[in-house]
């Protein structure tokens, strides 16, 4: 075996190899059997070869993407979205709760797709804990939409349905702030419930006549239909105009500030008015 360029011969292709390795002389590539003029030239060649796949934390150098991936993962501590490699988790974590490009949970390791999902998670009661207690039972919420949702679902032991805080809304609000003026509105003693029945299967699931929608159970439709999904949306934010077909869609809207309409006092006002009067008046 003879090296050309040190004019040396060696006795067989591993001792060439260790040459061609350790040696100063030599800046050679292995895998594609190139030598070059300077490391300089050997490590730009690795960065832009699709024959390399380079950790630029550490410059191992892997034959595939999957096998870079993996090395990553196990041995490093970086961010894919930021492509940004961190020295420990901590500083990952930090980055991750620092960065606009992430909606991230410290304490509970979760990413959101939205910082509003984040707001919203971190007001929960899993963080925010129960602060709100709910007008008709014993039960507390960490918001007043929840404990709102709460009411419209019909399981509060005050017997509030959602029908029954739509009529206490439009009551109260006379001057139509954030519901709508309608000719005629929809009464909750005369209602009537619409549910389904196994005639919705249509051979791989049950579908829903007034949207098309499937779900794999009568019970998963049945509470689709209970749902206001298919109601008039009685309700509208006074600043951005956007509709709701349930108070507490609304009041989520207001939670999560997302338009600024929480800064209007006589927006506070009217909400605080509604929720402090839903005690005596929902069971009505």
């Amino acid at each position: 075996m003879w090296c050309d360029l040190c004019d040396r011969s060696f006795p067989h292709q591993g001792a060439l190899n260790q040459h061609l390795r350790d040696s100063y002389s030599h800046n050679y590539c292995f895998r594609c059997e190139r030598d070059f003029a300077s490391y300089s030239a050997l490590a730009q060649h690795k960065a832009n070869s699709s024959f390399h796949y380079i950790c630029r934390k550490c410059n191992a150098d892997f034959s595939n993407a999957g096998s870079l991936d993996t090395h990553i993962e196990d041995n490093h501590w970086y961010c894919g979205p930021c492509g940004v490699f961190t020295d420990s988790e901590n500083q990952l974590q930090e980055h991750y709760v620092r960065s606009i490009e992430h909606h991230y949970c410290r304490p509970c390791k979760r990413f959101f797709e939205s910082g509003n999902n984040l707001s919203a998670h971190l007001r929960s009661k899993l963080h925010a804990g129960g602060t709100v207690k709910c007008i008709g039972c014993a039960r507390t919420f960490p918001t007043i939409s929840a404990m709102t949702i709460h009411l419209e679902s019909g399981t509060c032991p005050s017997g509030a349905t959602r029908q029954k805080v739509n009529d206490t809304v439009r009551r109260l609000d006379r001057d139509n702030l954030i519901t709508d003026r309608l000719l005629t509105y929809p009464d909750s003693s005369s209602r009537t419930e619409v549910w389904a029945t196994d005639a919705a299967w249509n051979g791989r699931a049950f579908v829903c006549y007034f949207c098309t929608c499937e779900f794999r159970s009568l019970a998963a439709l049945n509470q689709h239909l209970k749902s206001p999904v298919h109601e008039r949306k009685l309700y509208h934010c006074p600043k951005c105009a956007v509709k709701f077909n349930a108070f507490s869609g609304l009041i989520q809207h207001v939670e999560s500030e997302s338009c600024g309409i929480a800064r209007f006092a006589q927006v506070k006002r009217t909400m605080d008015l509604m929720t402090s009067n839903f005690s005596r008046m929902i069971a009505n």
